[in-house]
């Protein structure tokens, strides 16, 4: 018997904290970018509904796949069942990788 492997992808982007959930991950065809697709969202029918859990619902509706860049990823783990996602602001404490890396000489 097979299990479907599920991965949550941890990313930063646009000063937000995304924590997804997904079926496929892979490094796809564009160079630097994590290919991401089959977004997996809770289905239970709840009377409490998370704003930000609709939010994402909404925000990857009509995405067959999602490119993320390399850099803005915090983390991805295979887990055995898929959680709540997760969209949050980025507090202070959390800085995004300088992007140049290789700066000009001034001289």
């Amino acid at each position: 018997m097979s299990t479907v492997s599920v991965y949550r992808i941890q990313f930063v982007s646009n000063g937000k904290y995304y924590e997804l959930y997904a079926k496929n991950v892979s490094q796809g065809s564009l160079f630097g970018f994590i290919e991401v697709s089959d977004f997996v969202f809770n289905s239970n029918s709840t009377v409490v509904v998370d704003p930000s859990e609709e939010k994402l619902k909404i925000e990857f509706a009509d995405v067959e796949s999602s490119f993320i860049p390399m850099h803005n990823v915090l983390r991805i783990d295979r887990v055995s069942k898929p959680g709540a996602v997760k969209l949050t602001d980025v507090s202070d404490k959390v800085h995004p990788f300088p992007n140049a890396i290789y700066t000009r000489n001034p001289d």
